[in-house]
């Protein structure tokens, strides 16, 4: 048959119907594509990701699939992926295979009946490795996540940027990074790290609100132990140069650490239950059956009779808040000071507290930081901050000094009157010196600053004080006569009552009774609105 061009400059062959035949002959109709099946093998193609081989290689790694992950994660049906048929440039212009969805899954779905956006890393597909497709679709639901004030969370198990495509996946690695800075103090970011997250693949979950890891099959660095020992000559496991334990106490850059993946969908289901969709929200509220009068005797004798002896503030924290339940965060580093979220009355709150039975709770580096980050993602999110305090002072030493304890120790001042949320302190036992200022005092406008009778209020301890006032009345004088100088400073300088006195305190209250008092003291503040000066952002000292 003759070859014709069409107005369109296509040929005739190239139709579906051709040219009519001679006088007498049917007409030849090429065969249509049944769309119907077409999608159920696309669908299937992309659901098997880069096939059963590595699909099988995941499962005997003690790993689940991304959809697997998401099916376990979100509420049952609720997902709907988008995307899924994404294919990167090398597989459009066939110098690839054609694997759909580019190694990553994304969509949205419901977690307890509340949206959420999410992508999770296909391992199976190149490694999970990033690039410029599948940093496109992970851009895409950040942005969904940003426009509809629900949060975004992240299923990380990749190899790390796609090195086939050079520089482009970098530059899709800054879009993502981008995209974590604007949705900041916004929208909650969790990262999940089911799997490998090392070089620039790690930047993302660390500008994340949290970090949760699962133990054995997880880790987390910059660069790896190969490079470690060609560049440093030191010989270091995955485990311990950025796996999940190492993360948790060494480094504080996860969160939470789970045994299981199972366990790390239960802990983030958990988490999300305390914090609102966005920050123009505020938390979500369940109904307690905790009694808000409840009164616990235990309290009263909680704290030692010796100022210098140990306790554990978690067992307060617990007995105080509904139902008992305290999910902290950043348990295993910097264990000086103890956070978390509760509920009070079934309303959110953070808890910040100084931890007596590690280096006294003294404020150091690492605990600063801690909690300095942790008041200011209570404050993002409209979360009211409930703190206790037991600090004798920042850490001493040339190795605090020299590490910048001034510049770091200032992060918690500066956190505590940045935040605008209702605040309240409750002085517990020790408040010495600049510690005191920085543990949510009166003076970094705490709402309202409560204290124990057990509480002692002052520049330093009464033993350092009278050694320094007192000191030429105290050489050579017996031990009777030294404590009775010591008890008369605590009585005219430390005790709460005097504190209580001058307005710093507004109320010294019975132990028993500091969860009724916290209650009504949140309730009275509910409304609370408060300006600050003008300006585009702070300088926190980082």
């Amino acid at each position: 048959m003759e070859r014709k061009e069409n107005l369109s400059g296509t040929s005739k062959s190239e139709n579906l119907v051709e040219d009519p035949p001679p006088s007498g002959q049917s007409i030849a109709i090429s065969p249509v594509v049944d769309n119907k099946k077409r999608l159920e093998e696309m669908n299937r193609r992309a659901e098997l990701g880069g096939g059963q081989a590595r699909i099988d290689q995941q499962h005997k790694k003690g790993k689940k699939t991304a959809r697997e992950r998401v099916t376990a994660l979100v509420d049952e049906g609720s997902f709907v992926e988008i995307d899924k048929f994404a294919i990167n440039e090398m597989a459009a212009n066939g110098l690839s295979e054609k694997l759909y969805g580019d190694g990553v899954v994304t969509g949205y779905g419901t977690i307890d009946g509340r949206t959420v956006f999410l992508f999770a890393h296909d391992f199976t597909v190149s490694g999970g490795s990033l690039g410029v497709m599948f940093g496109k679709k992970v851009c895409k639901v950040m942005d969904l996540a940003l426009k509809a004030g629900v949060p975004i969370l992240g299923l990380n198990d990749s190899g790390g940027a796609r090195i086939q495509e050079g520089v482009q996946s970098l530059a899709a690695y800054s879009e993502i990074f981008f995209r974590n800075t604007m949705s900041s103090g916004v929208i909650p970011q969790i990262s999940i790290i089911l799997g490998p997250c090392a070089g620039g693949a790690v930047y993302s979950p660390a500008m994340t609100d949290f970090v949760i890891m699962t133990e054995k099959t997880s880790y987390m660095f910059i660069t790896g132990p190969d490079v470690v020992k060609a560049a440093l000559g030191q010989d270091v496991t995955f485990e311990d140069l950025g796996g999940a334990s190492a993360s948790a106490r060494e480094s504080g850059v996860a969160d939470f650490t789970t045994a299981t993946e199972e366990e790390a969908f239960a802990l983030t289901r958990k988490l999300l239950s305390f914090l609102p969709a966005s920050n123009s929200e505020l938390p979500p509220v369940q109904e307690s059956s905790d009694d808000p009068n409840r009164i616990d005797l235990a309290l009263d004798t909680i704290v030692p009779d010796d100022t210098n002896k140990p306790y554990d503030t978690k067992a307060i924290i617990s007995t105080i808040l509904d139902s008992n339940d305290f999910l902290e965060v950043h348990s295993a580093w910097a264990p000086n000071i103890v956070v978390g979220f509760g509920r009070l009355d079934g309303s959110t709150v953070g808890v910040v507290a100084n931890q007596p039975s590690y280096l006294a709770g003294a404020l150091d580096i690492n605990s600063s930081e801690k909690a300095a980050r942790f008041v200011r993602f209570c404050d993002a999110f409209n979360i009211p901050i409930i703190t206790f305090v037991d600090v004798p002072g920042y850490m001493p030493g040339i190795d605090q000094e020299h590490g910048g304890i001034i510049r770091h120790g200032s992060k918690l001042l500066y956190a505590y009157s940045e935040a605008t949320v209702p605040k309240i302190t409750t002085i517990v036992r020790k408040a010495y010196g600049g510690a005191y200022c920085a543990m949510g005092s009166k003076y970094s406008k705490a709402d309202l600053n409560f204290a124990w009778p057990s509480a002692e209020i002052a520049v330093m301890g009464a033993e350092g004080a009278a050694n320094i006032i007192h000191r030429k009345e105290l050489e050579g004088s017996d031990e009777p006569a030294r404590r009775r100088i010591v008890e008369d400073y605590k009585e005219r300088y430390v005790n709460p009552f005097i504190a209580a006195e001058r307005g710093i305190i507004d109320a010294v209250i019975a132990p028993r009774e500091t969860r009724r008092e916290l209650i009504k003291g949140l309730r009275a503040l509910a409304n609370k609105s408060e300006q600050r000066p003008p300006r585009k952002h702070g300088n926190i000292p980082l």
